[in-house]
C-alpha cells in the first residue's frame, strides 16, 4: 500500500457511517493506528455522519470523494444498497487501493465482478462487541488480495478486538457462532442472573454479576490458552455445587440446544448469501 511504503500518513475511508463504520474508525483512532484527519466517511444525510464529526473525522455525501481522498476504503452499508454503490465507484478506484467489504452476505465473487479488474478487495465479517473494541472477526481474501493486505488489515483491526484470517467458506459459521452468538450469550448471562434472583439476589446485583463471570471466564480462556473443558474440570470438585449445577444442565439439554443454535443460524446465513 503507497501510504505505508512512503512513510505517509494513513488515510483510511468509509463508505457508509453506521454503527459498525463508527465502532471500526473509533477503535482505530483511539489506538492510534490512525490520526482522526486521516479518516473520511460518507452517507447520504448527516444523521450518522454527526459521529463522525465529534471524532474529528472529515465527512462528506459524496462516495467518489472518499475513493479519491484515501487509500484503505471501508465499504459498510447495507448488504442489498452496497452493489450499486460499488458501481457508482469503480471508475475512480485504483490498484494501489485495499477495498474492505463488512456486508453481511455479500461473497468476494459478486466484489469482484462488480469492481475493476485487479482490485485488491477482502472481506470482514466483525460482531457487535467492536463497539467496545472487543470485538470477534474474520477476514477472507479476493484474488487480487495479497497476504501483507491481510497482515495489513489485521493489524489494524487489532484495534477493536481480535481478527483471524479464514477461507471465505468460514465466513458463513462466523456468522452463526459469533454474529449471532452474542445473542445467544446474552440469553445465557439473563438466564444466568435469573436463576440468583429465583434463589433471592436483586436483579440489578445478579445481572452484574453475570456479566463480570462471563468476562472473566472468557479472558482465562483467552489469556491461558485452556479448552473450555480443563477450565470446567477444575471448577467441579466432587460432590460439589457445580457438579450438581452441570447436571442440571446436561437435563435441560443446554449443549445440544447451543449447538443446533449455532447451527440454524449458520444454515439461515447461508441462505441469506444465496439471495
Amino acid at each position: 500500500m503507497a501510504a505505508a511504503d512512503s512513510g505517509a500518513p494513513w488515510s483510511v475511508g468509509f463508505v457508509g457511517a453506521g454503527r459498525m463504520a463508527e465502532a471500526i474508525a473509533r477503535g482505530l483512532i483511539q489506538a492510534g493506528k490512525v490520526k482522526a484527519q486521516h479518516v473520511m466517511a460518507s452517507a447520504p444525510t448527516d444523521r450518522n455522519l454527526c459521529h463522525f464529526r465529534a471524532l474529528g473525522c472529515r465527512t462528506t455525501h459524496s462516495n467518489q470523494e472518499v475513493l479519491q481522498s484515501c487509500s484503505l476504503i471501508f465499504f459498510a452499508t447495507k448488504p442489498h444498497v452496497l452493489p450499486a454503490v460499488l458501481v457508482e465507484v469503480a471508475p475512480v478506484i485504483t490498484d494501489e487501493q485495499i477495498l474492505v467489504s463488512v456486508a453481511a452476505g455479500v461473497p468476494l465473487r459478486t466484489l469482484e465482478e462488480l469492481l475493476p479488474p485487479r482490485a485488491r478487495v477482502l472481506r470482514v465479517s466483525p460482531n457487535l462487541p467492536c463497539v467496545v473494541q472487543e470485538g470477534a472477526m474474520v477476514l477472507a481474501r479476493g484474488c487480487w488480495a495479497g497476504s501483507s493486505d491481510a497482515q495489513l488489515l489485521q493489524s489494524l483491526l487489532a484495534a477493536c478486538g481480535q481478527c483471524e484470517e479464514v477461507p471465505e467458506a468460514y465466513m458463513d459459521i462466523h456468522t452463526g457462532l459469533s454474529g449471532s452468538g452474542v445473542a445467544f450469550v446474552c440469553a445465557f448471562s439473563e438466564a444466568l442472573a435469573e436463576g440468583a434472583v429465583k434463589m433471592g439476589m436483586p436483579s440489578d446485583l445478579a445481572h452484574r454479576i453475570a456479566a463480570q463471570t462471563l468476562l472473566g471466564t472468557a479472558k482465562l480462556l483467552l489469556q491461558e490458552a485452556r479448552h473450555p473443558a480443563q477450565l470446567r474440570t477444575d471448577v467441579c470438585t466432587p460432590g460439589g455445587t457445580t457438579i450438581y449445577g452441570l447436571h442440571a444442565l446436561e437435563q435441560g439439554g443446554l449443549r445440544a440446544a447451543t449447538m443446533s443454535a449455532v447451527e440454524a443460524a449458520t444454515s439461515r446465513a447461508k441462505e441469506l448469501s444465496k439471495k
